[in-house]
């Protein structure tokens, strides 16, 4: 068995030479996470403004 001495990035800037990353710095991924996050706030919204409206 090999060990793998090259440890896994969270994002990998355009200029590096490495394929061990999990997202990239680049327009497709700043667009996916900004979709992700106001889908998650208007979920948010939502389960906050049904829990007022049940309860009363």
């Amino acid at each position: 068995m090999t060990k793998h001495t090259e440890e896994t990035k969270f994002v990998k800037d355009p200029e590096e030479n490495t394929q061990e990353y999990i997202l990239q710095k680049n327009k497709k991924t700043k667009v996916g996470a900004t979709i992700l996050i106001a889908f998650l706030v208007l979920l948010i919204i939502g389960l906050i403004i049904s829990n007022l409206f049940f309860n009363n």
